[in-house]
């Protein structure tokens, strides 16, 4: 909106020129929104603990410390992230740009569906919320409307096509099969995110770390001169995304302030089904689906030791964790709580790294 609004500006104040920069409008999009977070989270906190009266449902087949260390703590923080973000990316970013209101399609319909799922949980009292196949469906729906966008906004030399890491002018054509494979890689982002979610901070600096990378990555993708000195595929108004990302790690350091250990709230499905989501459409935007695989290994390491298990359990009988997701395997052998959480948080950072390895070598 500012950058609309200043634009027309410029020529009579050498100032209004800062908005045409992104580092300029990412810097303001990042304080914008931890500002928000750090503001309102308190007041919100106060408000879900009114109205839930319990907070959110602990699994009865949980770790049986979670009984006495979370009960009681209100869940669906996960508004302010969203409320911050968007709020903060609407104001800083080029509203004119698709690929944004994609990114924001995606963030605010899986946003509504975690809510959908932490409402009926909190109400009902119990840990089922929405069935998997409504969850499933409505995910569906939203990514369809934004790959469309995303497509229309595509140069055509780049659209069906894959990006492989580690190999320059490499671009696989998967013709209309990438309709299918966006589907999967946004979709299967946010359940992974919405996976890992189980212990205090344990996703949101996961995804701070992920964010920041592709922040890195959409500057670089949407700008002619270094995509073409690392020798990855330009992506013309992919810059703007740099934004959204600032975005959400403000808000999402914000949330971090008060979902720290012990956790005053949780951002519930709410939260980590949107900040999923919005990866996986971003990874889509700038040709780095597989590259977030390497991001997200967190996240693919939750997501694959829940499959293990559940697939492990229907073949043989036999669990091979103690319990699923893996977080929660460590929980049962006796680690503390901060201990996996920091832990993760360093293999995370470890694979993020790896994953910008792949913008150099080539």
């Amino acid at each position: 909106m500012l950058y609309s609004l200043f634009l027309p500006l410029i020529d009579h104040s050498a100032f209004f020129n800062l908005f045409r920069y992104l580092t300029f409008r990412t810097g303001g999009a990042i304080l914008t929104a931890l500002v928000i977070s750090f503001m309102f989270t308190p007041a919100l906190i106060r408000w879900l603990k009114k109205k839930q009266n319990g907070g959110q449902p602990i699994r009865d087949d949980g770790p049986a410390s979670h009984v006495l260390t979370k009960k009681g703590t209100p869940t669906m923080g996960g508004l302010m992230i969203l409320l911050s973000t968007c709020l903060s990316t609407l104001l800083w970013a080029n509203l004119e740009n698709l690929f944004v209101w994609a990114i924001l399609i995606v963030t605010l319909g899986f946003g509504l569906i975690g809510f959908s799922d932490d409402y009926l949980k909190v109400t009902k009292r119990n840990t089922k919320g929405l069935s998997g196949k409504k969850k499933l469906a409505l995910q569906t729906f939203f990514t369809l409307i934004a790959i469309a966008l995303t497509h229309q906004a595509t140069d055509p030399s780049l659209q069906y096509k894959l990006s492989i890491p580690f190999f320059k002018d490499v671009l696989l054509d998967m013709g209309l099969f990438f309709f299918v494979f966006s589907i999967f890689v946004i979709v299967g982002a946010s359940n992974a995110v919405n996976l890992t979610d189980g212990l205090d901070g344990l996703a949101i600096v996961p995804v701070m770390i992920a964010a920041g990378c592709f922040l890195l990555i959409s500057y670089l993708t949407g700008n002619l001169v270094f995509a073409n000195y690392l020798k990855i595929h330009y992506v013309a108004g992919a810059g703007e995304v740099t934004v959204f990302c600032g975005a959400l790690i403000g808000a999402a350091l914000g949330f971090l302030w008060y979902n720290a250990p012990p956790a005053q709230v949780f951002m519930g499905d709410t939260g980590s089904l949107a900040l999923g989501g919005a990866l996986g459409i971003i990874s889509v935007i700038t040709k780095h689906e597989l590259v977030l695989a390497i991001i997200g290994g967190l996240f693919v390491m939750e997501a694959v030791s829940v499959m293990l298990q559940v697939a492990s359990f229907k073949l043989y009988k036999k669990r091979i964790f103690l319990m699923a997701p893996i977080h929660h395997h460590f929980e049962k052998k006796g680690w503390s709580e901060p201990t996996i959480v920091i832990r993760f948080w360093i293999i995370a950072l470890i694979l993020a790294l790896i994953g910008l390895a792949t913008l150099k070598i080539r």
